[in-house]
Parts: structure tokens; C-alpha cells; sequence
């Protein structure tokens, strides 16, 4: 028997968004910042994993699957339904007839295979393989020692089966901008400065340092849609000239750094259209079992009851962070709102560190980077705290690039880093699976046969409901387990000017909008009008 999904997933969050775009109005053009650097170094998405040619990937092209940021899922975007076999590991997509490229060539099942070859071309090395990885067969072509993929297989132009290793959501992977759809009748070598695409705008320009220019596809499958009629896509990576351009009103959308935030915060002007997220990535200190202290549980709940995580945040991280209560953050669909998170409570610390027999209190390093929201110069801040119950912290600098080699070598009593802990929840609890290596992520060596019993539950559970619960129980073992201080999860956040509508609290990436959704009233300038 087989299951189907269908678009009714995507329309689902129909109401949210007619809602957002109530009065919605056609034409415009918006300015858009790209916020991480001075340049893009390609136009081909596929073969690269920075988030600043994503943007551009974003407004171009289409993948499989999206990301439906009202949810947190992601959702049919390519197929219009898709067949599921009952072991969970066939998925027959039926894929939509109205999509044509750019060069108005239709999207057929062709398009998707030439798309996840090249992806995972071992000639390419591009960042998507690890996503395509989870199609049968895909190992063996990446390592050259297959001409194809096997589980990649046309039934017709508008029929494609795919066959997975195991039985997982492929949604989270096949969403991904590095996994986007490519045209099969288009000379490769033109990706790279003249991309063709499937999204609701066509590659107009690209002036090198300054911006990409993109304008309306009017073939677009979405009927109505993009309601712009261009968006520039404006190179801006520094934090002061994003801010004098927004407050001059010459650009639309700003990524805004701790201090511009406490300063927006702060001005009547701009502190109504601030939107916030909490990204899927958690900041702590994770323990190291080896390291005789860290193996007893009460020790390890001791210093997270110790540390006044929001203080900090306030004091240093300026509130662009929300206090970690567990291990998935709040935008994660296996996140549970009702369990609570640790308290500062320094005489409960003192209580567990002597029920554990450190009375007097016992002395440890973390290696940590400069990094100020998650390096120095949080240890130098939970060190007076800490010292308070007994116990002796010291930093260990490292230079950024050497803390992942200290960290997957066991080479540290403990560390503080930011990791990325979604959006798929399956994949982000992975790294507390016993037989997760602390090369691959299981970096606090954590092992808990009650957390094993539910992962391994979750991993064969078909219903995504019972497999959300099972993710959230075992997401609450961690939290109880303590194998690192749960210290924030990383908030984004963009201000954007009073006239533009349909923006989106992404919580993969704020800086990736749904540009097809936008639009802008008759309040913006001129220029834009």
C-alpha cells in the first residue's frame, strides 16, 4: 500500500499566508541585501555552500521541496503529489506540468536526474552531494565507481521514483538551495554567469561588487505570482553601510548585528518592523566523560543550574540570542514547550555537585575561540558564577579553525562552539546516537541507551506525528542527561522598512525569503514604485 502526499501540505499554511498578503499589490521592485561579503563568487548555486549566493539561488531557481517557515517543515514544491511504498524508502513523485524554465523548456523527470548527477558528480565536489547521498546508489557514483544512480529512475516526463538508503524524510534535503533544479538543454558552462531557473524571477544582471539584478518570470507556475516587478540583490557586507543605507531608506531589508539590533530596539522609528527568529543552531558548552567529574549526571546539571545564561545574553550578546532550554530550538518542530529549562539556581548546583562528592568544588579548562558570542569571552563570564559554587574555570584559546580539530580529537575537558541542531530533528538528535563517531558530531561522547531505544524508534517510525513525539521524548533526555550547558540558540534578525509585506521568520536562514511572496505598498519610495 502506498501513501500519499500532496500539495494539500503546502496549502495548508494557505490561511497564514493569504492573511500576510491581504491587499497585496502587483509591481515594484525591492532592495535586498546580501549580507555576507563584498562579492558573490558565483551564480551557480549548486556549487556553492555559502548563504550568500543562496539568495541568489533563492529568487532563481526552485528545488524538489521547500521549506514552509509558518510550520517549520518542509513541503512539496516541484511534484504536486508524491507516492509513498510502505517501508518508507520509495517515493514516486507526480511532478508539476504547468513549470517551465527560464528558457522555457517544461520541467520533466529529465531535469531532476541531470540536476542530482551533477550535484553529486564526483568531478564537482559540490556541497549538495551530502543530500543526494541519501538516494540509492548515489555512494557508489559519488566515489566514481557507478556511471549513474540507481535509485534515480524516470517513469515518464511527469513521473519520478526515487529510492532512498533508508526510510527518512527526504524533504530535508532535496529543500536545499545547494539541491536545486537545473535545466538538461543548457551548456553547464553558463551556469556559472547566466543562470536559468524555475523561480518567480529570471537572472537580469550581474554587476560584479555591487548586486545581481533579478526581474519577474512571467510563466511562473504560482498564478499571481511574484507580485515585484524586480529585486536587487545589493552586496553589503558591512554592518555600518547597512545601516546608514536603511536609515536613508535606500535599501528594503537589513540583517542586523547585537548592536544594531539593542540600537533599533531603542528607536521609535524602527523597532516595529524587526523581524526575529531563533535559527536552527544551539550555542553551548558540551562535557567531555572522559574527564572524571563530567561522567557523573548531577555534575554536569550542576553547572547548567550555576550559569545565568540570560544575564549573559543580555550583558553580552545584547538579547540577539534566546536562553537554550534543551538541545532543539524553539523553532524546531520536536521542540517541547513544556518542558522546563534549567533555572539559575546556585544553591541547587551547590546541593548536586555534593550529592556527587565534589563538595569542595573541582577545576576544569574549555577550549574556546575569540569568537565573542560563543568564545573567551562567554567563559570569562561564567567564571565569577561558577567560582560562586566551587568550582574553577579557565579558558583554553584556540584559533577558530583549530577548535573543531581539538574538539573531533578529544583533545579538551571542555568546549564551547555553535552547532547546527535543525532544522530536521532526526538528523540534529543524530548527534547524540551512541554510535554517532565524536568525529561525525557526537562530540560529548554522549551515550544513553533510553535515548538509543527512542532514536532508533524514531528512525523506522512512518507516521511523522508518532516520529515528532519520539524525538521530543528523547530531545528531553538530553535535556535531563546534561551532557553540555544548553546556552542559546542563535537569534537572526532582519529589519525591514514599514512598506514591504510577506517577509518570513525562516528559521534555517532569515536571510532566505520567499522573494515570490514579497511586495510593497503604495508608502515606498519613488524609486521603487
Amino acid at each position: 500500500m502506498l501513501k500519499r502526499l500532496s500539495l494539500a501540505a503546502v496549502l495548508s499554511l494557505g490561511a497564514s499566508s493569504l492573511a500576510m498578503a491581504e491587499g497585496e499589490r502587483q509591481g515594484g521592485t525591492l532592495n535586498f541585501t546580501a549580507p555576507y561579503g563584498s562579492s558573490f563568487a558565483t551564480m551557480d548555486g549548486q556549487a556553492s555552500p555559502n548563504v550568500q549566493e543562496e539568495i541568489i539561488t533563492q529568487a532563481i531557481h526552485r528545488s524538489l521541496y521547500s521549506w514552509d517557515s509558518q510550520n517549520n517543515e518542509p513541503v512539496l514544491e516541484l511534484a504536486t503529489s508524491a507516492d509513498v511504498s510502505d517501508d518508507g524508502t520509495v517515493y514516486t513523485y507526480h511532478l508539476r506540468e504547468n513549470a517551465v524554465f527560464h528558457n522555457d523548456k517544461p520541467l520533466t523527470a529529465d531535469d531532476i536526474i541531470f540536476s542530482y548527477l551533477r550535484i553529486a558528480d564526483p568531478q564537482n565536489s559540490f556541497p549538495g552531494a551530502s543530500h543526494i547521498a541519501n538516494i540509492a546508489g548515489a555512494a557508489e557514483y559519488i566515489a566514481g565507481e557507478a556511471e549513474g544512480i540507481a535509485g534515480l529512475k524516470k517513469i515518464d516526463d511527469h513521473t519520478l521514483e526515487i529510492t532512498f538508503v533508508a526510510p527518512i524524510n527526504p524533504g530535508f534535503g532535496l529543500m536545499r538551495n545547494t539541491t536545486a533544479i537545473y535545466p538538461s538543454n543548457v551548456d553547464e558552462a553558463s551556469f556559472v554567469t547566466a543562470p536559468v531557473g524555475l523561480g518567480a524571477f529570471k537572472f537580469e544582471e550581474h554587476v560584479p561588487g555591487s548586486q545581481v539584478v533579478v526581474t519577474k518570470f512571467d510563466k511562473y507556475y504560482e498564478e499571481g505570482k511574484p507580485y515585484l516587478d524586480r529585486v536587487n540583490l545589493i552586496l553589503m557586507g558591512e554592518d555600518a553601510a547597512r545601516d546608514v543605507a536603511f536609515r536613508n531608506k535606500e535599501i528594503d531589508v537589513s540583517i542586523l548585528g547585537p548592536t544594531q539590533y539593542q540600537a533599533y530596539q531603542g528607536d521609535d522609528a524602527l523597532k516595529d518592523h524587526i523581524l526575529e527568529v531563533a535559527e536552527v543552531f544551539t550555542r553551548n558548552i558540551g562535557f567531555n566523560p572522559a574527564f572524571e567529574p563530567f561522567k557523573d549526571k548531577r555534575v554536569r546539571q550542576a553547572l547548567n543550574h550555576a550559569i545565568n545564561a540570560p544575564l549573559i545574553i543580555e550583558r553580552l550578546v545584547k538579547n540577539k540570542a534566546y536562553p537554550a532550554s534543551g538541545w532543539l530550538p524553539v523553532s524546531s518542530p520536536a521542540f517541547d514547550p513544556d518542558k522546563p529549562a534549567y533555572d539559575f539556581d546556585p544553591e541547587k548546583a551547590k546541593a548536586l555537585l555534593a550529592e556527587a562528592g565534589y563538595a569542595d568544588g573541582f577545576e576544569f579548562e574549555v577550549t574556546a575561540s575569540p569568537n565573542e558570542s560563543w568564545g573567551v569571552p562567554i567563559v570569562e563570564a561564567i567564571l565569577p558564577m561558577l567560582q560562586k559554587v566551587g568550582v574553577t574555570v579557565r579558558p583554553r584559546p584556540v584559533e577558530s579553525a583549530a577548535l573543531g580539530d581539538a574538539i573531533t580529537s578529544n583533545d579538551f575537558h571542555a568546549y564551547i562552539w555553535s552547532n547546527q541542531s535543525g532544522p530536521d530533528p532526526l538528523n540534529a538528535l543524530r548527534c547524540f546516537y551512541s554510535k554517532t563517531l565524536q568525529s561525525a558530531c557526537n562530540y560529548s561522547s554522549y551515550a544513553s541507551p533510553e535515548f538509543d531505544a527512542l532514536y532508533e524508534q524514531a528512525q523506522q517510525e512512518r507516521d511523522p506525528a508518532k516520529q515528532i513525539d519520539l524525538l521530543r521524548q528523547a530531545n528531553n533526555i538530553v535535556q535531563d542527561d546534561a551532557p553540555v550547558w544548553f546556552f542559546n540558540y542563535n537569534k537572526a534578525v532582519m529589519a525591514y522598512q514599514p512598506w514591504v509585506h510577506g517577509l518570513v521568520p525562516n528559521a534555517t536562514e532569515l536571510a532566505l525569503q520567499p522573494y515570490d511572496e514579497i511586495w510593497i505598498d503604495e508608502t515606498a519610495p519613488d524609486s521603487r514604485n
